[in-house]
C-alpha cells in the first residue's frame, strides 16, 4: 500500500507582549485600544477592517487586521475575523474599521457585515461584543447605540 503524505498544519498563538493591556470593557476604552493599533496617517488614508480578540474578563488578546482597503471600502473575509479568533481561543471579539471620509454613520454595507459576523460568531459561541466606526475626530459605537 501506497503511504501518502500531506502537509501538517500547526498553529500556535504567542502572547509576546508582557506589558499590562487595560481592559475592553466598554466603547471608550475599546476605541482607545483600537486606536492606538493605527499608524500616523493611516486613518485618513485608507479604511482598515480590524478586530480584537478578547479572553472571558474582556481582556485583549490582541489585535489583528484583517483587511486593507481603499479610500472608500475594504473587503472582509469572514473566515479571517474567526480564524485568529479561534486561534487565540477568545470568547468575544470587537470589530472595527475607520472612515477615511470622517463620517461616523455606518454605511449598509457596514450593518449587513455586522449583522452577518454577529450570526456567524453565535455558530462558534464567539461574542460579537461591539462593532466600532472610527474617524480622526471620534467614534461610533453599535453597542452604544443598542445595534448589537
Amino acid at each position: 500500500m501506497k503511504e501518502y503524505k500531506i502537509p501538517q498544519i500547526r498553529l500556535s498563538y504567542v502572547a509576546d507582549v508582557l506589558t499590562e493591556v487595560k481592559k475592553a470593557n466598554n466603547s471608550k476604552a475599546s476605541a482607545e485600544l483600537l486606536r492606538a493599533s493605527y499608524d500616523d496617517g493611516d486613518m485618513d488614508y485608507r479604511e482598515y477592517f480590524k478586530v480584537m480578540y478578547l479572553n472571558r474578563a474582556a481582556k485583549p488578546l490582541g489585535i489583528q487586521t484583517i483587511s486593507m482597503g481603499g479610500t472608500a471600502a475594504t473587503i472582509v473575509d469572514v473566515k479571517m475575523v474567526f480564524s485568529g479568533a479561534l486561534l487565540a481561543n477568545a470568547q468575544s471579539i470587537i470589530l472595527c474599521h475607520n472612515h477615511p471620509s470622517g463620517t461616523l454613520c455606518p454605511s449598509l454595507q457596514d450593518d449587513k457585515l455586522t449583522r452577518q459576523l454577529i450570526e456567524a460568531g453565535k455558530l462558534l459561541d464567539i461574542n460579537v461584543t461591539d462593532h466600532i466606526i472610527l474617524s480622526t475626530s471620534g467614534y461610533y459605537s453599535y453597542a452604544d447605540q443598542g445595534r448589537i
